[in-house]
């Protein structure tokens, strides 16, 4: 998928420490792609940020434009929350 990030995106992954290959890989390879009420596409994997706990990585992407634009990225621990709700 061809892709460029938000200003926003690359603002909440330098202030949440979120690396942009993990993002990359998620966004190549998702475990789970959800529809979001904005309009958007979710990816989403569940990963390792080297505490060893495991976090859910959600990728929120703007399909409509092109090319696809990352609006925003954050990580979580309620996996169950969005794991289970697909």
């Amino acid at each position: 998928m061809n892709y460029r990030f938000s200003r926003h995106a690359e603002e909440e992954m330098a202030r949440r420490g979120i690396p942009a290959e993990m993002v990359q890989d998620v966004l190549a390879a998702p475990q789970r792609v959800a529809d979001d009420p904005s309009g958007c596409k979710v990816c989403q994997s569940q990963l390792d940020f080297g505490t060893g706990k495991p976090y859910l990585l959600r990728v929120f992407v703007n399909e409509t434009a092109s090319p696809a634009i990352v609006v925003t990225v954050y990580r979580t621990s309620k996996i169950a929350k969005y794991w289970s709700a697909q």
